[in-house]
């Protein structure tokens, strides 16, 4: 499956890790491990066009040029899921800001709904990574793309583990601009006839939240 803009990521450490997170023996620790692990893979490859400039560093035998970034960096976790991705890549960007927006979805219209959203007054970044584990309807992703754009968010990219292709199109529909980049693209949501809930991705992993936090 080909799409613009869409990266899912070729790194056999992803797909080993991806692997281990999906199976119904991996415990709650090992889970939240492997999400902060993978999400950092991810991040690697989602931040490789930031911009730098150049420098001067002083090294124990000489003056050599050096890089900085130049691009300030905002990470943006969806509550609660996306909790776990934050603290691998912080530890790879500790200037980055990090800022948490809440959503959850209603199980009967499959619909976000906002319940916390403490951004500042205007944006004090260039790039978001918008951090969340699940790409299932898309619904939430769309939404919180929405919430950045009107806080003046110019710069924005999409972090997840697993995506379904129905999440994929609804984003790239209402935001083609941001460019996203997933562990894997899976099969598609579950629907009329599974034996599951509505809107979980197949195969996917279960509930990110509930992994996580031993809650399911």
């Amino acid at each position: 499956m080909a799409h613009a803009q869409v990266y899912p990521s070729a790194h056999p450490l992803v797909k080993h890790k991806l692997s281990l997170l999906r199976s119904t023996k991996t415990e709650p620790k090992k889970f939240r491990e492997l999400v902060r692990e993978i999400s950092i893979l991810l991040a690697y490859e989602a931040t490789a066009d930031l911009g730098l400039h150049e420098t001067r560093v002083t090294t124990p035998l000489a003056e050599t040029p050096g890089w900085a970034l130049s691009e300030k960096i905002g990470l943006v976790p969806i509550l609660r899921a996306g909790l776990g991705m934050v603290e691998g890549i912080w530890e790879m960007m500790p200037s980055a800001e990090v800022w948490h927006i809440g959503l959850y979805r209603d199980e009967q219209t499959l619909k976000p709904v906002t319940y916390y959203n403490k951004l500042p007054i205007e944006p004090r970044v260039s790039v978001v990574l918008v951090l969340d584990p699940m790409l299932a309807t898309g619904g939430s992703a769309v939404a919180t793309v929405d919430i950045l754009k009107k806080w003046g968010a110019k710069r924005i990219k999409y972090v997840g583990l697993i995506a379904a292709p129905e999440g994929i199109a609804r984003l790239q529909e209402a935001h083609p601009d941001v460019p996203i980049y997933l562990g894997a693209i899976d099969e598609r949501l579950t629907g009329e006839g599974d034996p599951w809930p509505h809107g979980y991705i197949m195969p996917g992993l279960g509930d990110a939240g509930d992994r996580q936090f031993g809650t399911g």
